[in-house]
Formats: structure tokens, C-alpha cells, sequence
């Protein structure tokens, strides 16, 4: 295959993603077509791989995806879990009650061994309206109303996410990492679809997008590829430290593009599919 010498991976949302959270036509076709001719590309996210089977219709990927920012690798088609990291289940239950008892409740994220969940009691905040209603508008499999969602902790769990004020959350996250913080890998920011209201996930210490990569590389014999990575967020970061050429489209927070080798025009512009192609073609 030509080029097979160089990787792509981009980011999803504010990234690869249109604000509206789509992938445009045009960076679909630019894309498949790629792919087609044997793009090595793949997508390393903070959703799940059953919200990228449905805004990725149309491209065939053969590498796997890094979803919940790497706790899981997984095969886009079948939706396989190739490689999971969940969190240790002393650590879920602390780290549960410490959600409780600053008056909030997690969305519960699991792999029981043969399916996804999604575990919510209720909707408490316009927040947790917006994602709750976006899943639910998608039909996510995954997504279970619940009472008690304390008995699902015994499942596989894989991120406990928390929306509500931005104070409370970055309150919320510095007491986890002072906890557990050995034992977790953590992200706060403000959703760019619900303004105002901030999220806190929780994942296990080796769920991140680097160490994802890193094992991506490894176990799929891409050692001597060159990485170019893409994204927007500040939980890029270390991503883009790993990358041979990291990536930031405009819209990209600051902070991650101190750590660029390149700044592209933004994810409304089809910006990184355009950037591939013509990377592509050069080399």
C-alpha cells in the first residue's frame, strides 16, 4: 500500500466532528476514499463505540477505535471490545459515594461481559438533559433508567460521569485525584453542546488516549509508522507529546496548541479530512 508508513488518528468531537456533532459529507467522502486506498487512519474519542458506529457510517475502519478516551480498543464494526481497562471495584465504590455525597448522581458506564450499559436515574439539571435526550434521540443500546445504580457497580466499569456546575465538578475532581489519583485518569470541562454545565469522568488510570495509542501501536505492528495525531482538547495533551506530528484545528483550546507542530483551520471547515488528503498525496 503507498504511504503505509504514516498513521492518522484524530479526535472526534470539535476535531473530525462539526459543532453540530456530525461528520460533514465532504469529510465522509474525502475519507472512505482514503481509506479505500489504504489510509492507515483510526479515531480516538471520549464516546463510546456505539455513538461512533453511527456518525462514522460509511468508512470502513480496519484499525481499532480508542473509545471512553482508552478504556476500551475496539473493532468499529462489530463493536468488539478488543482491549478493556475498567476501574478496580474499591475504587468504583469510593469514588461513587464521594459523587453522592456532594449531593450528585453519575451516569454509569459498564461492559457486563457480553454488552454495554449506560446507567441513569433521572435527569436532575438541563445538562444532564441535553446528553440523556441526545442518546436517546440516537437510540443508544446502551441506555438504562434505573433506581438503584449502586447494584450495577459490580458489572465491568469503565467511567462514572458526573454534569453539573463547574465549580462543584472541579471541587468534586481535585478530591477524587487527591483520593485515588494513582488510581485514575480524570477529565472536567465544559460541554460544547450544553454551555454552562461541565462534565467529570472517571476512568481507570490506563484509560487514556496515549496509552491507548501506545497499545494500538504495539499490538497492531505499527512500531516504525509515523503518528499524526489531531485534536481540539485539553485531554489531547498527551497524545500529541507522543505524536511525530500533532495537530490542532483553530477552535483548539490554547493549551493543547502550545503542543502543536501544526495549527489547520477549524472542525467546521473539514478542516483535518482536507489536511489528510493532501498529507497524503504529498508523501
Amino acid at each position: 500500500m503507498p504511504n503505509d508508513g504514516t498513521l492518522y488518528v484524530s479526535d472526534l468531537d470539535g476535531t473530525l466532528l462539526r459543532d453540530d456533532a456530525t461528520l460533514s459529507e465532504r469529510s465522509r467522502g474525502i475519507l472512505s476514499g482514503l481509506l479505500g486506498d489504504g489510509l492507515r487512519f483510526t479515531v480516538a474519542s471520549a464516546r463510546s463505540v456505539v455513538a461512533m458506529q453511527q456518525l462514522l457510517v460509511g468508512l470502513t475502519l480496519e484499525l481499532p477505535v480508542i473509545e471512553f478516551n482508552g478504556a476500551f480498543l475496539s473493532d468499529l464494526t462489530t463493536g468488539r471490545h478488543l482491549v478493556t481497562n475498567s476501574l478496580d471495584r474499591a475504587v468504583v465504590e469510593d469514588v461513587f459515594q464521594m459523587i453522592v455525597d456532594r449531593g450528585c448522581v453519575p451516569l454509569v458506564s459498564t461492559f457486563d461481559g457480553r454488552d454495554d450499559r449506560l446507567y441513569y436515574t433521572g435527569v436532575r439539571n438541563p445538562g444532564e438533559d441535553w446528553y440523556v435526550g441526545d442518546r436517546i434521540a440516537a437510540s443508544d443500546r446502551r441506555l438504562r433508567q434505573e433506581d438503584d445504580l449502586h447494584s450495577h457497580l459490580s458489572e465491568a466499569v469503565v467511567c462514572l460521569t458526573t454534569i453539573d456546575r463547574g465549580d462543584l465538578m472541579a471541587d468534586l475532581r481535585d478530591s477524587i485525584v487527591e483520593r485515588h489519583g494513582d488510581a485514575v485518569a480524570t477529565n472536567c470541562f465544559e460541554s460544547m453542546y450544553s454551555l454552562g454545565w461541565h462534565w467529570l469522568t472517571v476512568y481507570d488510570r490506563r484509560a487514556t488516549k496515549d496509552q491507548a495509542l501506545a497499545r494500538l501501536v504495539e499490538g497492531w505492528g505499527l512500531e516504525g509508522a509515523e503518528l499524526v495525531v489531531f485534536g481540539d482538547g485539553q485531554n489531547d495533551i498527551p497524545m500529541f507529546e507522543m505524536a511525530d506530528r500533532a495537530v490542532a484545528v483553530e477552535n483548539a483550546a490554547n493549551v493543547l496548541k502550545i503542543h502543536a507542530t501544526d495549527v489547520i483551520g477549524s472542525n467546521n471547515d473539514d478542516s483535518v479530512a482536507l489536511f489528510v488528503r493532501d498529507d497524503w498525496s504529498s508523501r
